[in-house]
């Protein structure tokens, strides 16, 4: 568990997820805009199902590595990250971080940013992708965080895909 300061002073607990959380992470989906729905979920997103929730939560952490940035006092989830490993390429994988509302803007997710990184270099993840609506400038600045040159992957109906090369 990581204690994180933001630029405010706000203190949160950053840790693993854990198949525990499912309830969590779901009232945590209120906590967002639908703007912020939909920059994360690239599209509409009022629930998680029950699918999903297993998805998000039930994870091994060296294929699929998850954290979630948590309140001291109540525990109650405020952002998260992860990347996922790709199947056509394991030195790759696929990354999302999602913070609420109420807490962007703070260095949350640029402090998860670097932390889904080295994570990932951990178990042998050489490349981060993230695919983001094309009007996320905030997605694009968080990849810039990962890596300073970022290599174009495509634009594909609204979406754009981008690429971090993490450094050794």
């Amino acid at each position: 568990m990581n204690v994180v300061r933001l630029e405010d002073g706000t203190t949160l607990l950053v840790r693993p997820i854990e198949a525990s959380d499912k309830a969590m992470l779901a009232a945590g989906l209120t906590r967002l805009s639908e703007t912020s729905r939909q920059r994360r979920f690239l599209g509409p997103k009022p629930r998680l199902t029950a699918a999903e929730l297993r998805y998000l939560t039930e994870v091994d952490g060296h294929d699929h590595h998850a954290v979630v940035a948590v309140t001291p006092d109540d525990g109650g989830i405020v952002a998260s990250a992860r990347w996922v490993r790709l199947r056509t390429d394991p030195a790759a994988a696929e990354a999302a971080i999602v913070v609420c509302d109420a807490l962007q803007n703070k260095g949350l997710g640029k402090q998860l940013a670097r932390m889904l990184a080295d994570a990932a270099r951990d178990e042998g993840v050489r490349r981060i992708h993230a695919t983001m609506l094309a009007d996320n400038p905030p997605a694009l600045a968080l990849m810039r965080v990962i890596a300073a040159r970022l290599r174009d992957g495509g634009y594909d109906h609204g979406t754009h895909e981008v690429v971090a090369e993490l450094a050794a």
